[in-house]
C-alpha cells in the first residue's frame, strides 16, 4: 500500500513476492575468486533508447532491456522483468538466465562498477546508460557465473553493441571485456578496511545501510544478512488446508517429479526446488496452494483467527495473508480486506475466488481512514501488515538497496505510527492486533511497537503461538520476532502480537 504525500519506495512485501516467486528459475549463483570493492554510488540517470519496442533476441538482450529501464526510470526490477519475459516469450532456460542476470547485476552493481572503473578510461558515468548496463551484466557473467564461458559472454555483448550502437561502441565493449578477462586474478579487496567498509565492498551494499546493521546486529550478523541478500530466494507454497493438507500437497508434487519438502519454519509451508513457475501449475489454478514466502506465512499464525470472528486486514493487497486468515477460519466469519488502490483490491478478490473463499469482503480505502469507516471496537482481530522500507526482501528486489536513502526511514516510520494509532481503536477489548513488516530496521519494528505501547496502555505484548513459532524458540515468548534472511532462507520479517485489555 502507498499513500499520497508520503516518501516513495515504501514496499508491501507481498507485492514484491508475488511476481518474484513466479520468476524463480534462477540457477545458483557462482562466487568470485575474490571479493572486490564497489565504486561510487548509483550514477545520475541520462536518457538513452531502450529496446522496449523491438523483438528481444536473447536472454542477455531481455536482461539489458530491464536494466536500462530500471536505471533510467527508477522502475521496480521485478515488475519490469515479469513484463519483459512475457513479451519476449523466451525458452525456460533463457528466461532463467535473464532473471539471474537482472537480479545479479543489480545486486552486485557497485562491485561491478569498481571492476569496470579501471578499464573504462573516459569514466563509467560518461557512457550511455545502455552501454554501462551492458558492461555490468557482461562482467557479472565473467566474474560470478563460472558456468558461462568467457568467450560467450564477450561475444554476445559485442553483438548486442553492434546492433544497438556503432563500430566504435562495439570495439570499446570488446576491449574492456577482454581486459577484464585477462585481469581477473588482480581484482582483489583492499587490506585494512574496517568492518563496515569491508562488508559494504565485499557484499555490494550501501555503506550507510551496512553501518546501521552493524550497530543493530553486530558485524558478523550484518555480514551474513548482506551475503544472504545476494542469494536467490527459494520458492515456497502455502497449502490451502480447506482443499488438502500440507502432506497431501507434498505427496502430489513428488508424484509429478517436483522436489518438495515441508517448511522448517511455517506450519502450512512447502518449499519446492527447481520446479519453474508454480503459478502455471494446474494445482495453483485449482486453489490447492498459494505462492507465499515462509516468513510471511507466520503472520496469520500470529493472529490466531478462529471461525466466526470478524477480522480486519488493513493493508491487504494482493491478498496472500488475507486468504491465509480465511483458510485458518475454515471460511467461516467475516474478513475485511482493505487497500488504497482499486486495482489491488481486485487482486484480493481474484485470490479469494481462486481459493474458494467466501468470507472475504474487500474495500478500497486509505488505511488511515478506516477508523472513520468502521465502528470502534468492532473487530476481534486486526492485522496491520504495514508499508515499510522493505530491507528484508532485497533478494527479491535488489534495486531497492541502491534507490533508498537513510533519510527515508524516518518518513516511513512516521506513516507506520499514524496507521497503528488509527486502526487500534477498531479492536474490541480482549482482541489481538498483529503488526508486521518485511524490514530489518528496528526503527520500524521493535522501536515502533515500544512507542505504540507507551502511548496506548490498554495494549500489551503477549507470547506468539508456541506451536506455530516453534522454529524461533524463546524469541517468540517475548511477543516479537525478527526473522533474518540467513536463518531459514526465507525473507527478513518482523511480527509482533499485541492484546487489547478486556
Amino acid at each position: 500500500m502507498r499513500r499520497a504525500g508520503r516518501p516513495a519506495l515504501i514496499l508491501h512485501k507481498d507485492e514484491v513476492f508475488a511476481l518474484a516467486a513466479q520468476s524463480d528459475n534462477r540457477p545458483q549463483r557462482g562466487k568470485p575468486g575474490t571479493a572486490t570493492p564497489p565504486g561510487a554510488q548509483r550514477k545520475k540517470r541520462t536518457t538513452s533508447a531502450t529496446n522496449s519496442g523491438a523483438p528481444l533476441r536473447s536472454a542477455r538482450e531481455a536482461a539489458l532491456d530491464v536494466l536500462v529501464r530500471v536505471e533510467e526510470q527508477s522502475a521496480y526490477s521485478n515488475l519490469l522483468l515479469h513484463q519483459t519475459l512475457q513479451r519476449a516469450a523466451l525458452p525456460r532456460a533463457d528466461a532463467a538466465l535473464a532473471t539471474e542476470l537482472v537480479y545479479g547485476t543489480i545486486g552486485r552493481q557497485n562491485t561491478l562498477d569498481y571492476y569496470l572503473t579501471r578499464f573504462v578510461a573516459k569514466g563509467l558515468h560518461k557512457l550511455e546508460p545502455w552501454v554501462r548496463c551492458l558492461l555490468r551484466l557482461s562482467v557479472y557473467q565473467l566474474v560470478y557465473l563460472q558456468r558461462i564461458p568467457d568467450h560467450a559472454a564477450v561475444s554476445e555483448a559485442v553483438n548486442i553493441a553492434k546492433r544497438r550502437g556503432h563500430a566504435g561502441i562495439s570495439g570499446m565493449v570488446n576491449g574492456v571485456l577482454r581486459s577484464v578477462v585477462r585481469s581477473k586474478a588482480e581484482l582483489t579487496l583492499p587490506a585494512g578496511l574496517g568492518d563496515t567498509a569491508r562488508i559494504a565492498l565485499a557484499e555490494s551494499h550501501p555503506e550507510w545501510l551496512v553501518q546501521r546493521w552493524v550497530r543493530q546486529f553486530g558485524a558478523a550478523t550484518a555480514e551474513a544478512i548482506c551475503a544472504a541478500n545476494n542469494e536467490p530466494p527459494p520458492v515456497s507454497l502455502r497449502a490451502n488446508v480447506l482443499r488438502g493438507s500440507r502432506a497431501q500437497l507434498v505427496d502430489a508434487l513428488a508424484a509429478d517429479g517436483v522436489r518438495a519438502e515441508p517448511s522448517a519454519l511455517a506450519p502450512s509451508g512447502v518449499r519446492v526446488m527447481g520446479a519453474g513457475n508454480m503459478a502455471l501449475d494446474p494445482r495453483f489454478r485449482a486453489g490447492l496452494y498459494s505462492i507465499q514466502d515462509e516468513s510471511s506465512m507466520l503472520v496469520a499464525e500470529a493472529l490466531e483467527p478462529l471461525p466466526g470472528m470478524r477480522v480486519l486486514d488493513c493493508c491487504a493487497a494482493p491478498g496472500g495473508k488475507t486468504a491465509h486468515i480465511a483458510e485458518k477460519m475454515a471460511n467461516r466469519g467475516e474478513i475485511w480486506a482493505c487497500d488504497l488502490h482499486e486495482h489491488k483490491r481486485q487482486l484480493i478478490e481474484e485470490q479469494a475466488q481462486r481459493l474458494g473463499l467466501q468470507s472475504i469482503r474487500t474495500l478500497t480505502l486509505d488505511a488511515v481512514k478506516l477508523a472513520g469507516h468502521f465502528e470502534p471496537g468492532s473487530f476481534d482481530r486486526i492485522l496491520l501488515d504495514s508499508p515499510c522500507s522493505g530491507f528484508g526482501v532485497i533478494r527479491r528486489k535488489p534495486d531497492l538497496k541502491w534507490a533508498k536513502q537513510e533519510a527515508d526511514i524516518a518518513g516511513i516510520a512516521e506513516l507506520q505510527r499514524e496507521l497503528l494509532s488509527s486502526v487500534q481503536s477498531l479492536l474490541a477489548p480482549g482482541g489481538v492486533l498483529v503488526y508486521s513488516t518485511c524490514t530489518l530496521e528496528s526503527a520500524e519494528n521493535e522501536e515502533q511497537v515500544r512507542r505504540f505501547l507507551e502511548a496506548h496502555d490498554d495494549f500489551a505484548l503477549e507470547p506468539l503461538p508456541a506451536a506455530a513459532f516453534a522454529a524461533l524458540g524463546e524469541q517468540a515468548a517475548s511477543g516479537m520476532v525478527s526473522i533474518l534472511p540467513q536463518q531459514f532462507g526465507s525473507d527478513g520479517f518482523f511480527i509482533a502480537r499485541l492484546r487489547k485489555r478486556a
